[in-house]
């Protein structure tokens, strides 16, 4: 189910979109801005860079030690920092031409800082809501995995 606040917003993924991502309920955007100011976070502070394929991670020119490579792969609901920068493969769930057309986007949980999921906070923010016939549900994050040439240290 797609609920915009108006029709024009469609066309652009600059938007805020509420959605049950991969992991757990998440505010999605290539607008890292706007992510910054419905989170009331620091704007330095880095968003995770989702990326639909993992060709879309090439094409970003992220690099990837070669050691790690067949763990970034193979990994699943699992988010890699390397070099203070945050990135996940995670191919969208839901059949939205919206969500299909875009090869990344940023990505934060869909709550106010360290608060619990709250849909009318959630609805207040989001230009686009989208979600399946289940609804929206809180699940448990990403792990978060700190990678470099020699190195894995799970930080989540």
């Amino acid at each position: 189910m797609v609920q915009p606040k108006s029709t024009s917003r469609l066309s652009s993924i600059k938007s805020v979109i509420l959605t049950q991502t991969d992991t757990t309920v998440g505010f999605i955007s290539q607008n890292k801005i706007k992510l910054s100011e419905i989170k009331s976070r620091d704007s330095s502070k880095q968003f995770i860079q989702v990326y639909s394929t993992l060709q879309a991670l090439h094409a970003s020119k992220k690099r990837i030690p070669p050691s790690k490579r067949a763990l970034v792969r193979k990994s699943k609901k699992t988010t890699f920092i390397i070099k203070g920068k945050a990135f996940r493969i995670s191919p969208s769930t839901l059949h939205s031409q919206i969500l299909r057309n875009a090869q990344w986007n940023y990505s934060t949980s869909a709550n106010e800082g360290g608060k619990k999921f709250d849909f009318k906070f959630c609805e207040l923010k989001a230009d686009i809501i989208i979600q399946d016939k289940y609804g929206l549900s809180e699940k448990s994050p990403s792990k978060l995995l700190k990678i470099n040439n020699t190195k894995v240290r799970r930080i989540r």
